[in-house]
């Protein structure tokens, strides 16, 4: 006899082909704006402490100021990407969307005003805080393995977040993503992939 009542499934686990999906909107995106919008969709970014800029925090990853900005952000977000999918498995795009609200919330209150802020690299600081929160607090040895390995791979990153305004970057959304994935880091301390 059948039950009544239909048996939960658990959500499919993400893979790399999920980072890859992300990635190509973030181009398609680019190609439109750039090519039929002259980039008008950069409008969109997140204008500090202005109540029409909060609409950046969730759009800001997939606005880019050209392909050279977008390359830029491709590899380590396709790398830091998959060792997040692997630690934290399903909980691979609620973890994204915190550190993506929590870094854009910070951007929004200390950048500065006047400016609008656009890239995925806030959540590519918070992919890489994450890691390295999680390779320094766990006992685990292929934690440590990972973190020495982003360490060598990306440790130069922790200068992007140095104040500078003779670099068109935003140390701002950096730092704060950054910050967003220590945090997430230290929540997540001992878990396993869901």
């Amino acid at each position: 006899m059948k039950s009544a009542h239909p048996r939960k499934t658990r959500t499919e686990r993400p893979t790399f082909l999920y980072l890859l999906d992300l990635v190509l909107l973030a181009w398609v995106i680019e190609a439109v704006d750039q090519f039929l919008l002259g980039g008008w969709l950069d409008r969109f970014g997140i204008h500090p402490r202005n109540p029409y800029g909060l609409i950046g925090i969730p759009l800001m990853p997939w606005l880019h100021g050209g392909f050279a900005h977008l390359s830029s952000n491709t590899l380590p977000f396709l790398t830091l990407g998959y060792i997040m999918i692997k630690s934290e498995g399903r909980r691979f795009f609620y973890s994204s969307a915190v550190i993506i609200l929590l870094g854009g919330i910070g951007t929004w209150l200390i950048a500065g005003p006047g400016e609008v802020h656009i890239g995925a690299s806030g959540l590519i600081y918070g992919y890489f805080g994450y890691v390295m929160t999680r390779a320094i607090i766990e006992s685990r040895p292929l934690w440590l393995f990972t973190g020495i390995l982003v360490a060598l791979f990306y440790g130069s990153m922790l200068f992007g977040v140095i104040p500078s305004k003779d670099l068109p970057i935003s140390w701002q959304g950096h730092l704060t993503g950054m910050l967003a994935g220590i945090w997430l880091g230290r929540r997540h301390k001992g878990m396993r992939s869901a």
